[in-house]
């Protein structure tokens, strides 16, 4: 099985530019776990995710820092024509829960999330809200 049939394809991608606030914000209103930070050429350059949202909060970082100066950098991905297999490789690895899906140059085309994943192979339904 191919990461791309099982990727979401209409992933939120925002610039690094919107403040903290902003992205909680869209984090709470479309009951997502992520959003990646993409330049204008859909170039991945991070990710936010509620994890990074609980250690802004604990560490008190104010709500109006950009979004460039506390996602997560050091960003894994996969490609597109990559196996699930590999793809569960990097995650069980990593203990992440999103992956971003990228094309050979680095451009954004989906993301692989936990949720999706449990809810396509096991039926199962997690709640979002």
């Amino acid at each position: 099985m191919k990461v791309q049939g099982m990727m979401i394809e209409d992933m939120v991608i925002a610039s690094g530019e919107i403040s903290i606030k902003e992205v909680i914000g869209i984090l709470h209103h479309k009951h997502i776990g992520s959003v990646i930070v993409a330049d204008k050429n859909r170039k991945c350059e991070g990710i936010f995710t509620e994890r990074d949202a609980i250690r802004v909060i604990a560490t008190d970082v104010p709500l109006s820092t950009p979004l460039k100066e506390v996602m997560t950098r050091n960003l894994k991905t996969v490609r597109e024509d990559a196996t699930f297999a590999h793809a569960n490789r990097i995650m069980h690895s990593y203990n992440i829960r999103h992956l971003p899906v990228v094309d050979e140059q680095g451009c954004i085309k989906g993301l692989l999330s936990l949720r999706a994943i449990l809810d396509e192979l096991f039926n199962v339904h997690t709640v979002t809200g």
